[in-house]
């Protein structure tokens, strides 16, 4: 099942609270593009892309800090795909457990499919991601990710309309059955591409019989990667290419390089092409991505 030419998906910064945490993470328009170009300098094909307000460095909607960060990827002529979340609009705070409404209005951020997409009209990325499913996310609290059924086929029927390729988010086994079924609506076009989250509470554990029974589940011709969080991000860039996928790593779902030693994404990306190299596989880049999932590329 070894997948001989994986490509490498950068996750440069994600919407958490992890700027705290490490100076790396980029924060203004100006360090994610820096960021993404190291990262596509260093081998990455794609890049993943939040943004954040510059202010706070809470994650962020704002269409112009997208523009600003896309159009600098752009000018600087570096061969990249771009893959920007569509992640954000979906967050629900409840109350207390005896009062669970009305929710909280601090971290709760709930819009409309055509307002979630904002970004991904204005700018026309090569993909953009849809969550797939509705879930208690990371551990603790009352915050939920909300994604429900008809959401996810407006948006993606949006994207369908926009030609943008959606790649599919899936953090546990029955958001599979959701995918399927936009496929049979003929929401997604082929090939479906899909991201497996693994190792995020409380969705898919980072544990191999998971694992494989959700490539097991995979859709016929799917081009798919995964990825884990936290310590596991480099030992998963072999258990995905291993499994036949492809590879994602990054600042948004790790920030260490090794034991003591804060991560940046370019040497993330370093690492996982050096893990790649020595399993005597060759990185795609991103012209054979784009042939693979039926692109053209964006002037």
């Amino acid at each position: 099942m070894l997948n001989p030419a994986p490509f490498i998906t950068c996750a440069v910064t994600g919407s958490g609270a992890t700027t705290g945490k490490s100076d790396k993470v980029p924060v203004t328009p100006r360090q994610i593009a820096d960021s993404a170009i190291e990262a596509a300098k260093a081998g990455a094909a794609v890049v993943h892309l939040h943004v954040r307000d510059p202010r706070t460095g809470a994650g962020s909607r704002d269409v112009a800090l997208y523009s600003e960060a896309v159009e600098r990827i752009r000018s600087s002529g570096t061969d990249v795909l771009i893959n920007l979340t569509a992640g954000m609009g979906g967050d629900l705070v409840l109350g207390d457990p005896e009062q669970p409404l009305p929710p909280k209005s601090k971290g709760t951020d709930m819009a409309g499919a055509t307002e979630r997409l904002a970004h991904v009209k204005a700018l026309l990325p090569d993909i953009c991601t849809l969550d797939c499913g509705t879930m208690n996310f990371l551990a603790g609290g009352d915050y939920i990710m909300v994604n429900s059924v008809d959401m996810l086929k407006a948006m993606a029927r949006i994207m369908l309309d926009l030609g943008v390729k959606p790649e599919c988010e899936v953090f546990d086994t029955g958001q599979l059955w959701q995918v399927k079924d936009l496929m049979a609506d003929g929401l997604l076009a082929d090939p479906v591409l899909i991201q497996l989250c693994i190792g995020i509470p409380y969705g898919a554990p980072a544990e191999i019989n998971t694992f494989m029974a959700m490539v097991n589940t995979l859709p016929v011709n799917a081009v798919w990667s995964s990825f884990a969080i936290g310590r596991m991000q480099l030992p998963w860039v072999a258990q995905s290419v291993l499994a036949g996928g492809n590879v994602r790593v990054g600042l948004e779902d790790n920030i260490w390089l090794e034991k003591g030693v804060k991560a940046t994404n370019g040497a993330l990306v370093e690492r996982a092409v050096g893990i790649l190299s020595g399993m005597n596989v060759s990185v795609a880049g991103p012209e054979a991505v784009r042939k693979r999932l039926g692109l053209t590329k964006r002037s």
